[in-house]
């Protein structure tokens, strides 16, 4: 079991979405919680929103900027000493066709989705090893799973995370390190994020998810999808035909013409 109490947690894109949220569970368990949000009146709002359930720190940083993070790294590690407990939520989307997107649009989806968890672990990873003590939690996607319609930029992301978060805990096992790694694959969370989506599964509520989230962590779980008959996903991939897939997943339950209205916000999960 990881217990949050008295323990120091990075929750990026935590001013906003599931991210506040587990913020606020963080500091209710008794942790030291420290945020990054890029959304400056976010991040002041909730400071002033939690100041009196516990101890709060925010941290002005653009994840999709890696000098910003190397610098916000160095600044908790000066502040902090070192982190028990990572969690990687932050992350964007852009729901068009891969050939409307520009260049910046898919560089900053994997800079903020992909690249960025990884340089901020590698970099509060040293810490963790030398200790021996640490919890990382990456808040991947069920788009992890499945390819949807005008959402590839977002999808390759995705992706991409849950393959380096699950190798990332083989590795730690591997090396006998009392370093736990949680993968988590939510489906469409109702945080603004994905506003317009559409399918016969209706969006996860935040504050469920992100409550499911926090136990994820602290029972050291593997893998969370939810909701929990996503959880089936790999089955019928690895079953069922691909056409055969795409109907029932795509055509019957509407993934594919999920995003058709989608309108969304600029925020974090």
């Amino acid at each position: 079991m990881s217990s949050f109490k008295n323990k120091n947690v990075l929750i990026t894109g935590g001013a906003s979405g599931i991210g506040k949220i587990m913020s606020r569970l963080a500091l209710q368990r008794g942790a030291n919680v420290i945020v990054w949000d890029v959304n400056q009146k976010g991040l002041d709002d909730m400071f002033n929103e939690f100041v009196l359930i516990g101890n709060i720190h925010t941290f002005h940083v653009d994840i999709a900027q890696p000098s910003q993070i190397k610098a916000a790294v160095e600044a908790v590690k000066r502040e902090f000493g070192y982190l028990d407990i990572l969690i990687n939520n932050a992350g964007v989307v852009t729901g068009k066709y891969f050939h409307e997107h520009s260049d910046e649009e898919i560089l900053r989806s994997l800079g903020v989705n992909t690249y960025a968890p990884m340089l901020i672990t590698r970099l509060f990873l040293d810490g963790m090893l030398q200790r021996n003590r640490g919890h990382i939690c990456n808040i991947a996607s069920m788009a992890s799973m499945i390819s949807v319609p005008k959402m590839a930029a977002y999808v390759a992301s995705k992706w991409a995370i849950m393959g380096w978060s699950d190798s990332l805990r083989l590795e730690m096992e591997q090396l006998n390190k009392n370093i736990h790694v949680t993968t988590v694959a939510p489906y469409y969370i109702d945080t603004g994020m994905f506003n317009g989506v559409k399918a016969i599964i209706p969006l996860l509520k935040p504050e469920k998810t992100a409550a499911k989230v926090i136990r994820a962590i602290e029972r050291n779980r593997i893998y969370k999808g939810m909701p929990w008959s996503y959880n089936s996903i790999r089955l019928l991939q690895g079953i069922l035909p691909v056409r055969l897939f795409d109907r029932i997943v795509g055509r019957w339950m509407g993934m594919h013409q999920s995003m058709k209205n989608f309108v969304g916000k600029n925020i974090s999960n």
